[in-house]
């Protein structure tokens, strides 16, 4: 008879499991022929495809930002015409322009890494994702505290990021601080 608990095989009268323990229900065996399936390994995404994915990720934003700024900056530029000086112009645009990159940045990488594709473009063309500790997708609030974290990253001569290729899980600093993992997408994701 096997052991409904952990499945091990004893006498058939045993009253209580060899292996584990737990009281044997003469009436009750497990079924051994069903099989389960095998879960993959979790395989963590390494250091140069998270530096791959990251420049693919700045050049895609950078010409959404440039897409976005040109007609803003017309547009803002146009209507400062008649009363203001070119100086001032200049630095109502660069102040805007810097404003609207760090807009779209931030929500470049929060919206994408919290949705249901749980990556930003440049990871989900290299097939990686962002998951929490638990290999689960994480919420709006958890890809805003990532992205923020990562100027911490930025703050130590980007040993944050050179960490990636240091630690266990391939996390950086700002992953740690998030409770994030990189991973690579199983094959049939």
């Amino acid at each position: 008879m096997f052991c409904k608990q952990c499945g091990s095989q004893n006498e058939s009268d045993a009253k209580f499991c060899s292996h584990c323990g737990v009281t044997m229900n003469l009436n009750q065996t497990v079924n051994t022929s069903v099989v389960t399936p095998e879960i993959p390994p979790i395989r963590y995404a390494g250091f140069w495809f998270r530096v791959l994915a990251s420049v693919v990720d700045m050049v895609l934003s950078q010409v959404v930002i440039v897409v976005l700024a040109i007609p803003i900056g017309y547009a803002l530029g146009a209507s400062m015409a008649e009363n203001h000086a070119g100086e001032e112009i200049q630095d109502v645009a660069w102040i805007m322009g810097n404003l609207l990159g760090i807009l779209i940045s931030w929500l470049w990488f929060t919206v994408a890494e919290s949705s249901h594709w749980q990556a930003s473009l440049g990871k989900k063309m290299l097939g990686l994702m962002v998951t929490d500790e638990q290999g689960q997708r994480i919420g709006f609030g958890r890809a805003n505290a990532r992205y923020w974290s990562k100027i911490i990253s930025m703050l130590i001569l980007f040993i944050g990021f050179i960490m990636v290729a240091f630690t266990e899980k391939k996390q950086g600093l700002h992953d740690k601080i998030a409770d994030t993992l990189v991973i690579r997408r199983p094959p049939s994701a």
